[in-house]
C-alpha cells in the first residue's frame, strides 16, 4: 500500500490526467506497455494472448445466449431452436460460442505443449504454471457442464456417465454422485446447477488469468533458449514489437475461426445432440467433445470404474508435479536431443488417445488404449526423471545474445 503521506504526482491536464490522478489506471497501463520481454519470442508465444481473447468472445456470447435460454428440461432443446431460428443472429451467436469452446483448448493445448517444449515450467515459474494448470481443470468443469445445456441426447447420456462414475468412489461416490446430478439420476435439477455453474466458473477463470498476468510479469517470460535475461540486450519492450506480433496471431487465428464458424460450425460436434434428449434411448455410442476425449480413453483403459476415475484425474494432477518430474537443469528442448524425441513421442500417444476415446470400447481400440495410457504416465514418472538425469545435452549459451 502506498504511502498516504508520501508527495503526490503533479496532476496531468485534460480529462485524463483529471482521471490518471485519482485512479492512476493510465500509469498502469503504461507500465504494460513498458513491460520487456526476452527478445527471442516466436510466434508460439502469441498463443497466450489468443487464449486471452478467446475467453474474452466465450464470456460475451455467453452472456447474450443466457438471456434467451431456458435451464428446464422440457425447455432447454426449445429454447436452444429458438436461438438459432428466431433471435437475430443467435445462430451466430450460438456457433460462435460453441467453436469457440473448441479454438479456446486448442489455444490453451497448443500454449500448454509450448510449455512443455520449452521448459516454461520451471524454476522460479512454478507458480504461473500451477495456475495455468487450475485455469485448465476450470476450463474443462465449464466445458463439460455447457456441453449438458443444450439437452440433446448426447448432452442427457454424456452427463449420465460421466457423474455415474463418480457413484463408484467408495464411501462418499454415492453422496458426490447425488450432489452432482441434484439428485438420483439426470434430470431438472441437474440442467439448472450446470447452467449456473457454468455462467459463473468464466468469470473465475478471468479472475485466475489475472493472478497468472501477474505472476508471469513478476519473474518475466522465458524464451526459446530457456536462459534467463541477463542484460538490457537481452530485452525489448512488449509494445510495439509484441503487440504488433499478437495482431498479426489474431489475424490468423480468426482467419480460421470464421472458416468454422461460417462453413462447418458442426464438424466438432456431434449429430446425435440435435435430437431431443430422451431417458428411454440410449444413443449406441456415447462420447464427450473431442478436447476431453484423451482422458475419457484413460478412463475407459482401466477395467475397474473407481481406479478409472482415478487414473483420469491423475492424468491431470501429474502436471502439478512436472517441475520436480523433469529433473533436467536445461529448460529447453532445443538443447536436449533425446528428450526432444520423446516429446514428439508423447504428443502422439496423446493424439492417439484421442483417437481411443472417439472409437468403440471394444477389439483392439481396448488394448490400444490401455498401451497409450500406461505410456502416458510412464512418460512423466519414469522417462521425465530418467531423461534428466542421463542426458547429454548440447552447450547452452551464455545469454540470448549469444544464442544462434
Amino acid at each position: 500500500m502506498s504511502d498516504p503521506l508520501a508527495p503526490k504526482a503533479p496532476q496531468e491536464k485534460g480529462i485524463i490526467g483529471w482521471i490518471n490522478y485519482r485512479l492512476p489506471i493510465f500509469d498502469f497501463t503504461k507500465s504494460l506497455q513498458d513491460y520487456l520481454t526476452p527478445k527471442n519470442l516466436n510466434y508460439f508465444w502469441s498463443f497466450g494472448s489468443i487464449a486471452g481473447v478467446c475467453l474474452m468472445i466465450q464470456i460475451i456470447t455467453g452472456i447474450v445466449l443466457a438471456m434467451h435460454y431456458t435451464p428446464q428440461t422440457g425447455h432447454a432443446f426449445e429454447s436452444v431452436e429458438h436461438i438459432m431460428r428466431d433471435v437475430n443472429y443467435g445462430w451466430l451467436l450460438r456457433y460462435t460460442h460453441a467453436v469457440g469452446a473448441s479454438m479456446f483448448f486448442v489455444t490453451v493445448y497448443i500454449h500448454i505443449f509450448r510449455a512443455f517444449y520449452y521448459g516454461s515450467y520451471k524454476n522460479p515459474r512454478e507458480l504461473l504454471w500451477f495456475i495455468g494448470v487450475i485455469i485448465l481443470l476450470a476450463m474443462m468443469a465449464a466445458a463439460f457442464m455447457g456441453y449438458v445445456l443444450p439437452w440433446g441426447q448426447m448432452s442427457l447420456w454424456g452427463a449420465t456417465v460421466i457423474t455415474s462414475f463418480f457413484d463408484k468412489i467408495p464411501v462418499i461416490g454415492t453422496a458426490i454422485g447425488t450432489w452432482l446430478r441434484g439428485g438420483f439420476s439426470v434430470d431438472n435439477a441437474t440442467l439448472n446447477r450446470f447452467f449456473a455453474l457454468h455462467y459463473l466458473v468464466p468469470f473465475i477463470i478471468l479472475g485466475l488469468v489475472v493472478i497468472h498476468i501477474w505472476a508471469l510479469h513478476h519473474h518475466g517470460s522465458s524464451n526459446p533458449t530457456g536462459v534467463e535475461v541477463k542484460s538490457k540486450k537481452d530485452v525489448i519492450p512488449f509494445h510495439p514489437y509484441y503487440t504488433i506480433k499478437d495482431c498479426f496471431g489474431f489475424g490468423v487465428f480468426f482467419i480460421i475461426f470464421a472458416i468454422f464458424i461460417f462453413f462447418i460450425p458442426n464438424y466438432l460436434g456431434h449429430p446425435d445432440n440435435y435430437i431431443p434428449a430422451d431417458p428411454m434411448v440410449t444413443p449406441p455410442h456415447i462420447v464427450p467433445e473431442w478436447y476431453f476425449l484423451p482422458f475419457y480413453a484413460i478412463l475407459r483403459s482401466i477395467p475397474n470404474a473407481f481406479l478409472g476415475v482415478v487414473a483420469m484425474f491423475s492424468s491431470i494432477a501429474v502436471l502439478f508435479f512436472l517441475p520436480w518430474l523433469d529433473t533436467s537443469k536445461v529448460r529447453s528442448g532445443r538443447y536436449r536431443p533425446v528428450f526432444k524425441v520423446f516429446f514428439w513421442v508423447f504428443l502422439v500417444d496423446v493424439l492417439f488417445l484421442g483417437f481411443i476415446g472417439e472409437s468403440p470400447a471394444e477389439g483392439w481400440y481396448v488394448v490400444g488404449g490401455r498401451i497409450a495410457t500406461l505410456y502416458y504416465f510412464f512418460h512423466f514418472l519414469v522417462l521425465l526423471p530418467v531423461i534428466g538425469k542421463l542426458e547429454t545435452t548440447r552447450p547452452v549459451p551464455a545469454s540470448l545474445s549469444e544464442a544462434k
